[in-house]
């Protein structure tokens, strides 16, 4: 499969969407915030609520304003990043297939340091190529939803090398090294999965004042539009830190029941999950893929990732009553295909 396929591409409108890996939303509050900035759309977007933006998600991670770089969506930080003058990038994978995609395309050799269950980073340190001057590691890992313990992620580090830590899913729980202030980390985040701001793209990145300027020399004229500054601003802020712990407790509950929805059905789980999205695997997936799309219910085949294969499936986290309707259509393909 195209690594440049994703979970969106599954999800038709209609079906109850297993496939994308975002929770339902916006909140109220923040939809609230969201019309509320339609008023100043006439206006390009202020440095006033650009600094204000900057300020709040620097406080969050116990870092200053200067060191947060505002993103069209995390996935524009992988581009940025892509554009620094690295002669060799080790990405660890499975994982988000954009860095790789995109470090081609800028024309950079990269390496897929390729691991295995349970996919712990000790067990791939040695195989990173020691003149690797780029270094990306997803945490927690899409689609295996693993979370690195933070020693473990800066023990990726070395002379020379930048280290690039994907941290779409970590506002859910531990495992953070945004708040690490080391001049060699680069952590990329995003608001868009928790609070249901898929179609809006609100991302940022932390990071060295230095690397920040150097990310920032090719960008456009105002590349973050008013609404998402103001969606940044609230979602660092009381209100949507607030709704982040309600979420992860929802989440945690979620996921346990869905895990052992897929046990109960014959899946297998490689790990324990500690994100959104539980990865699981069936000798028969392509099929039961095949068998819930045409009952409208709509999950990710993993076959795309490199180190997995078409016996992979990644579930979102959903609600019960979702997931309940999940196990009816699970027995009814299994019945159909056994």
């Amino acid at each position: 499969m195209d690594p440049d396929r994703h979970g969106d591409a599954d999800a038709k409108p209609g079906m109850t969407d297993f496939a994308v890996n975002v929770r339902p939303g916006p909140p109220g509050f923040l939809a609230q915030v969201l019309r509320d900035s339609v008023a100043g759309l006439a206006a390009y977007p202020r440095r006033a609520d650009e600094d204000e933006a900057r300020t709040a998600l620097g406080a969050l991670h116990g870092r200053t304003a200067d060191e947060v770089l505002l993103l069209n969506g995390a996935e524009e930080g992988f581009e940025l990043v892509a554009g620094l003058p690295s002669r060799h990038a080790a990405v660890v994978v499975p994982s988000f297939t954009e860095p790789v995609v995109l470090l081609h395309k800028a024309g950079v050799r990269v390496t897929e340091v390729v691991g295995t269950p349970p996919w712990r980073l000790a067990d791939v340190y040695r195989d990173i190529p020691a003149d690797a001057d780029l270094v990306v590691v997803g945490n927690p890992t899409n689609p295996t939803s693993v979370r690195h313990p933070a020693d473990d992620v800066l023990a990726l580090r070395a002379p020379g090398r930048l280290l690039v830590v994907d941290e779409a899913f970590a506002d859910l729980g531990g495992g953070s090294v945004a708040g690490c202030g080391l001049d060699d980390v680069v952590v990329l985040r995003s608001m868009t999965k928790t609070f249901g701001l898929a179609g809006l793209r609100a991302g940022y990145l932390i990071a060295a004042p230095g690397v920040i300027a150097d990310l920032s020399r090719r960008r456009r004229a105002w590349p973050v539009d008013t609404p998402t500054l103001a969606a940044l601003t609230a979602c660092a802020g009381a209100a949507g830190q607030a709704y982040v712990a309600e979420q992860a407790a929802e989440v945690a509950a979620e996921r346990d029941y869905l895990c052992r929805t897929l046990r109960d059905a014959g899946f297998s789980l490689p790990v324990e999950p500690d994100a959104p999205f539980v990865l699981a695997r069936h000798p028969g997936a392509p099929a039961i893929r095949e068998g819930l799309a045409r009952r409208g219910i709509a999950v990710r085949s993993a076959e795309n990732f490199t180190g997995l294969s078409a016996e992979y499936l990644r579930f979102a986290v959903r609600p019960r009553a979702l997931v309940d309707d999940l196990s009816q259509a699970l027995e009814s393909v299994l019945e159909e295909i056994a």
